[in-house]
């Protein structure tokens, strides 16, 4: 195995199986897949009312550190178009 070179259907990082490496998800790529996947199951007004309750919850000393516009932007970053 230490002196092998990769075969056709070996990945150089160790997987046995090419189509096993291409099956994994990073935790990025999960995260998006479930944020579209509640986007499109709740709308994109979800995300608008739960974003304003953690702005009311924990939101006061980010506004009072950043301000009102650093919401604006996170907003606006968030792919609801």
């Amino acid at each position: 195995m230490y002196g092998a070179p990769p075969g056709p259907f070996r990945d150089p990082r160790g997987v046995q199986d090419v189509a096993q490496a291409q099956s994994r998800m990073t935790r990025a790529d999960a995260g998006r897949k479930g944020g579209m996947t509640t986007k499109q199951r709740y709308g994109a007004d979800f995300y608008q009312k739960i974003g304003r309750k953690g702005g009311k919850k924990g939101g006061l000393t980010t506004k009072e550190r950043y301000g009102a516009d650093f919401y604006r932007n996170i907003g606006r970053k968030g792919g609801s178009k």
